[in-house]
């Protein structure tokens, strides 16, 4: 899990039981290299859907025009936490986390992401590709 290139994607929320089938899904923008994930929502008014930020285990707000949820993901893709974060907040590292959900403040709410919660991000550039 976690081998993915920059480009689109589709985040599916599966909830906190293995068997769940899926709920929700959300379009995703995938930032793998350092050059995107250092730019990740900075300078941006709003976003479609959500960012996966991999490998990461923080974030900061610095540059951001708008609040925004992050969450943090294990190498299971298990939310860790979520957090909502004001433009010009540093977050603190999460020890186990390997990647990070960005989305406009309330979207994960509304979508079902919370501590326990399993995602799948599946990557649109190249057929079959999904994980």
């Amino acid at each position: 899990m976690g081998y993915w290139k920059d480009g689109p994607g589709r985040l599916v929320v599966h909830g906190s039981d293995p068997s769940d089938a899926g709920g929700p899904t959300v379009p995703l923008e995938i930032a793998a290299s350092y050059r995107t994930r250092t730019k990740g929502l900075l300078g941006r008014d709003s976003v479609a859907g959500a960012m996966l930020l991999t490998p990461a285990n923080s974030v900061h707000t610095f540059g951001m025009g708008m609040p925004i949820d992050v969450a943090y993901l294990d190498r299971l893709l298990r939310v860790i936490a979520v957090r909502t974060m004001k433009p010009g907040r540093l977050g603190l590292p999460r020890l186990r986390a390997r990647h990070v959900l960005e989305a406009e403040a309330g979207a994960m709410a509304e979508w079902g992401i919370r501590a326990g919660v399993r995602v799948t991000v599946e990557d649109v550039s190249s057929p079959g590709a999904g994980r």
